[in-house]
């Protein structure tokens, strides 16, 4: 599907766009659509529940835990401090941060834009009347948003006219979502009344212009995000150093690892309270045998405890 928008003033509001329907398979129009057995295909390494469209939906509770998680144990290969291992590295930075204190975590729902062409907007014009179709708001993506969704837009981090949304649509985001988040590789604007909202998010950047020369080439399918391929689904995690973007299926045994690197920062805070010991003696791991010994014991009594919960 290919939206069309167009620049026209309006505070809080962006532009109109054209919407052509376009036909889910075969034809060569699919590029920007996914039906639900494409994005079950090519998301199959899940096995969970699932959205009507196909798109993976990681549990609730996965994802109350993986607010607990820092960058740096989602994304450091080798999984960071305690030996953990397996860190999955996925990680864009460079972000304009609107709520730097809160911890943003949420199921990816990706939008990509292309810079308008006009004889490619003709098309798309004449495709929306095919399908009777004259004239749909650019509200279109965002009332597909989910309880829990991260709204990641690829907007080739266009400024002037790259701006997404404003406060009444960063609003709207917010409720329907729950407060679950944005990423825009593009920019915001209203950033006075969005500043006052709970909802955290990251943009490149802030400008005062409504949308315009960009087209939306595609809803829920791969996109990029700086360095990173982000897939509809995926888990976001967003903090003050960056936004991680995590396989639904990597997620379990990343927040595993992180249960051990939180106890194993636990246990060498508490030895440093002490104030018996060298930092070299404790961190990164013990070395004498008996501390050693003392350290598995209480890794393994505290990881009994939190699987109890």
């Amino acid at each position: 599907m290919i939206i069309r928008f167009s620049s026209h003033s309006g505070a809080g509001l962006l532009a109109c766009a054209v919407l052509a329907t376009l036909a889910p398979a075969p034809a060569s129009a699919q590029l920007w659509s996914w039906t639900k057995d494409q994005m079950t295909e090519y998301t199959k390494a899940w096995t969970g529940d699932r959205f009507p469209d196909g798109r993976p939906k990681v549990p609730d509770a996965l994802l109350e835990r993986a607010r607990g998680m820092s960058t740096e144990e989602i994304s450091v290969p080798g999984g960071g401090r305690g030996g953990g291992g397996g860190g999955y590295s996925q990680y864009a930075d460079g972000w304009m941060v609107t709520q730097p204190g809160k911890k943003m975590v949420g199921r990816a729902f990706t939008v990509q834009f292309i810079p308008a062409r006009t004889d490619l907007d003709a098309v798309v014009t004449a495709k929306a009347k095919e399908k009777g179709v004259q004239m749909l708001n650019n509200q279109y993506a965002l009332d597909m948003l989910q309880p829990g969704d991260v709204l990641v837009v690829d907007l080739f981090g266009k400024k002037e006219g790259g701006t997404i949304v404003g406060d009444n649509l960063f609003y709207y985001v917010m409720k329907a979502t729950k407060n679950g988040g944005m990423v825009i590789d593009g920019s915001i604007r209203d950033l006075e009344g969005i500043a006052e909202m709970a909802m955290p998010a990251y943009g490149r950047s802030v400008h005062p212009s409504a949308i315009g020369g960009a087209t939306l080439s595609g809803i829920n399918i791969p996109i990029r995000i700086g360095n990173v391929t982000v897939m509809p689904g995926d888990v976001v995690v967003g903090d003050r150093e960056g936004v991680s973007f995590i396989p639904p299926q990597a997620l379990a045994d990343i927040l595993d690892r992180a249960d051990t690197t939180h106890i194993h920062d636990e246990w060498t805070r508490k030895k440093f309270d002490e104030g018996k010991y060298k930092s070299s003696e404790i961190y990164g791991s013990p070395r004498d045998p008996a501390l050693i010994k003392e350290y598995k014991e209480y890794l393994q009594k505290r990881l009994d405890e939190i699987r109890k919960k």
